[in-house]
């Protein structure tokens, strides 16, 4: 990194504010103390239902397997209270089969573009698949950044990426990849969010991660970006939304990230609009959860059919 580099990163940190790095952690800690039980449990895990992500992200995907994808999707359990899913999540090549089965519904279809997991391709390339997706069918666009160059201090380069991609968007959802667990510090995970959300429109997304890294989503990294996003709605106005993905498997996990959004930006947030779990293996548990508390019982995992992908 050069020296000027250095110094656009640590101007725009100075603007923004550095993060507490104890009191992060102290407050996620305290998040895992809070007990919610019975009425306001159950009406927590079909929130963290109506907020998922379903995603199968790999080289075997068929028609078949998205079509199957989307129907566990539209409907996740016999109970009809349990609600629909938010989305399912596929490469651009699947989109067109995701719209066969979920035109008219109230699943949207989302699609990871830019050469995603790495970001590693010419600008031309990533706008490309973006623009595919979007005219295949996609209603939001999962995006990476390129972190290398973020870690260069190549600031106004990432940002005008990002700002390139919005565009190719239209009026589909943008959720853009931070890949926290790349960006090193939380000091830096701060100065990627804001540098995002500068250019994102209400109803966008900054996102934790691809899934596809040794480390995911955690309640920390999560935090910080929650605080930035409250940050960026005080002094703008505009919501900008959240995703914490990968590694989120449990819904115990799932009601404490929860309670992090009430407690930091309240009720507004706790909607699928506003908040998303990328973590399809976190599905089966809160339907075993919700079906110990209708039948107080707990279902072996397999009695559920599994989800595609965790991420």
């Amino acid at each position: 990194m050069t020296q000027r580099n250095v110094s656009k990163l640590r101007l725009l940190l100075r603007e923004v504010g550095p993060v507490d790095q104890v009191g992060i952690e102290e407050r996620v800690q305290k998040y895992a103390t809070r007990s919610v039980k019975k009425h306001s449990k159950v009406v927590g895990l079909k929130l963290a239902v109506s907020m998922l992500d379903l995603t199968t992200l790999e080289g075997k995907d068929t028609p078949g397997r998205v079509a199957s994808l989307c129907r566990k999707a539209l409907r996740p359990h016999d109970d009809p209270s349990v609600p629909s899913v938010a989305a399912v999540c596929v490469y651009p090549s699947m989109v067109k089969h995701a719209r066969r089965q979920l035109a008219n519904t109230n699943v949207r279809i989302a699609s990871v573009a830019t050469a995603f997991p790495s970001g590693q391709a010419p600008l031309s390339t990533r706008l490309a698949e973006v623009r595919a997706a979007v005219g295949d069918g996609a209603d939001e666009i999962d995006m990476v950044i390129n972190r290398g160059a973020f870690l260069a201090g190549e600031l106004n380069l990432v940002q005008d990426e990002i700002a390139a991609v919005r565009e190719a968007c239209g009026d589909r959802a943008l959720k853009v990849i931070l890949e926290t667990s790349e960006l090193e510090t939380y000091d830096n995970i701060r100065v990627a969010s804001f540098l995002a959300m500068r250019v994102l429109r209400t109803g966008d997304f900054i996102k934790t991660s691809t899934g596809k890294t040794a480390a995911n989503a955690t309640l920390a990294n999560n935090q910080v970006m929650l605080d930035a996003i409250r940050d960026h709605y005080f002094e703008t106005g505009v919501e900008i939304s959240m995703k914490p993905a990968g590694g989120i498997r449990t819904a115990k996990q799932a009601i404490t990230f929860l309670i992090a959004v009430k407690e930091t930006l309240g009720d507004r947030w706790l909607h699928n609009s506003r908040y998303r779990f990328g973590a399809s293996a976190l599905l089966n548990d809160l339907l075993r959860q919700l079906e110990k508390d209708r039948t107080g019982r707990y279902q072996a995992p397999y009695a559920f059919s599994e989800a595609a992908g965790s991420y």
